[in-house]
């Protein structure tokens, strides 16, 4: 513990030599590529090799995403570029129901405001960050010109997508019984996360949900995703646009969950009705 204390302790010392964050003015901008694995499960064993090759080239619009970070010392914002469906050459509207939308958030007021669309219907979804415990690790690695230094956490699967919906959600949120009476709590299926953060950049922010490290996040691991910081300009000649989304429904991120899940379920039983007709 020791041993990474003063690393740590040398490495900001030097840097902050140079780089003063003080600067009333310090903005910062990282660019993200964030690559996914799918797993193509029971269907994917009945397809050769080649057939393979060409479905996960026809989901690479959806693997495969850039993301823009702007932050200075208390804020940041986060979004993803625009992309063109390589099949459809439009945008991917049903995926785009369940996507993270534009995202502010604020370590020193510990809020979150996120700028969600489903179905046509705009959201303000407003709450606190997302809370993590992280374990701090003493390895380090070079990306780019930092020393960046490890960390993992262990983060519910459902609190880092409460923007997204699966039918597996609901399956879990029933309790059971057993033949005694007793009541069965679901099991909480967890997120394994590593990080590598630049604690030569002191700020508290990263991509995504994640934030709260002793410097700027560069690269993250969580579940089938990484995302890689592959730009970082310091400064920049441009002032940067870091503003809080302000239109929409005003809602948490569990009522935004609330509300997926009860028109998905709306969805379902109108089909399985119309089916019957």
């Amino acid at each position: 513990m020791r041993v990474l204390i003063s690393k740590l302790t040398f490495i900001a010392f030097i840097f902050l030599m140079t780089f003063n964050l003080n600067a009333q003015n310090f903005q910062g901008q990282a660019i993200y590529i964030s690559k996914s694995t799918m797993d193509l499960g029971n269907w994917g064993k009945r397809l050769s090799e080649a057939q393979k090759k060409q479905v996960m080239a026809n989901l690479k619009n959806r693997l495969e995403k850039t993301y823009v970070l702007n932050f200075n010392k208390e804020e940041s914002f986060f979004k993803e570029n625009d992309k063109l469906d390589a099949m459809s050459g439009a945008t991917d509207s049903w995926g785009k129901n369940f996507a993270a939308g534009d995202q502010y958030k604020n370590v020193k007021t510990n809020t979150q405001i996120q700028d969600q669309e489903f179905y046509g219907k705009r959201f303000l979804v407003k709450d606190k960050l997302q809370p993590i415990e992280w374990v701090m690790g003493t390895e380090t690695k070079q990306i780019g010109n930092y020393t960046c230094f490890k960390a993992t956490a262990s983060i519910p699967s459902d609190e880092l997508t409460w923007y997204s919906f699966s039918w597996n959600k609901i399956r879990r949120d029933n309790t059971t019984e057993t033949a005694e009476g007793e009541t069965i709590e679901p099991e909480i299926p967890m997120t394994e996360v590593e990080t590598w953060y630049a604690p030569q950049i002191p700020v508290g922010h990263g991509p995504s949900e994640f934030w709260g490290l002793p410097g700027l996040i560069l690269e993250v691991s969580a579940g089938d995703t990484t995302m890689l910081c592959s730009k970082l300009v310091l400064n920049p000649k441009e002032t940067l646009e870091i503003e809080a989304p302000d239109k929409g429904k005003e809602i948490t991120k569990e009522d935004y969950q609330a509300t997926l899940i009860k028109k998905m379920k709306e969805f379902r039983d109108n089909r399985m009705g119309r089916s019957r007709g």
